[in-house]
């Protein structure tokens, strides 16, 4: 019963991801190769039973979300620039910061606590709006791809009009005197798109962050390119383009 819950498994995938439907117009090709190296392997058996068709992936380039793969590059490189010793995420992509974690002590802050064991790296619960932790106390924080979402209901998080400056507002507050947050989003044209997510322009997220100081900008715009150190209006008029912002709090006199 397992082998064939798996064998479903695999044959579903293949025609929902990456791409719904389109894996139909491949299995010509599949059952080709199929046959061919049936033909030519002696020495292990080839069982339909335990097939697990990968139906696109013979493409030209390697494909990427550019949004998540540039970002997690632009943290890593300025975390390691910043020569920061310790450092907390709140609620960014686990792949990204279990890499970041490789040459940083990292605690991430999430909803649903990641349960993994791996070195320089810790995680705890906590909820953006009311998190665990003490104000003014991370010196260097980041938040990657995730107060668009907050107060859409996406995530079982209650309704909430102004989540994504709440959120802000919290992740300022933890900030210590002298710190970065690295905080990326969805800009461009300003709109909410129910339930998914919010856009904002370059402009309204500075807004959020009233107490904090604009350190640099970087982007990668709606054809995927990425664009270091630009000025924030470089994103304005983009439709859905992910803005990376270095934000720091003025030292105490």
């Amino acid at each position: 019963m397992n082998r064939f819950k798996s064998l479903l498994r695999s044959w579903l995938l293949a025609f929902l991801l990456p791409r719904p439907i389109i894996g139909i117009f491949y299995l010509p090709r599949y059952f080709a190769d199929w046959r061919r190296y049936r033909a030519l392997e002696t020495r292990m058996a080839v069982d339909f039973a335990d097939s697990y068709p990968c139906l696109t992936d013979r493409v030209a380039h390697t494909p990427f979300d550019p949004h998540y793969f540039f970002q997690g590059a632009w943290l890593a490189r300025a975390v390691h620039e910043a020569g920061s010793m310790k450092h907390v995420d709140i609620g960014s992509s686990v792949m990204s910061i279990a890499v970041l974690s490789g040459f940083v002590d990292t605690v991430f802050v999430d909803y649903r606590p990641l349960k993994a064991n791996l070195g320089g790296f810790a995680s705890v619960a906590g909820d953006i709006l009311h998190l665990p932790l003490r104000q003014g106390s991370v010196e260097s924080l980041s938040c990657l791809h995730v107060i668009e979402h907050i107060g859409l209901g996406r995530y079982g998080d209650p309704i909430d009009v102004n989540g994504s400056r709440k959120a802000a507002g919290e992740l300022a507050s933890l900030l210590a005197p002298g710190g970065r947050l690295y905080l990326s989003l969805p800009v461009g044209r300003s709109r909410v798109c129910f339930n998914a997510h919010r856009v904002h322009s370059p402009g309204e997220v500075v807004a959020m962050f009233p107490s904090l100081e604009l350190q640099s900008f970087s982007c990668v715009d709606d054809a995927g390119r990425y664009h270091d150190a630009v000025d924030i209006e470089y994103a304005a008029t983009e439709e859905y383009a992910c803005g990376m912002f270095v934000f720091g709090k003025w030292e105490e006199t």
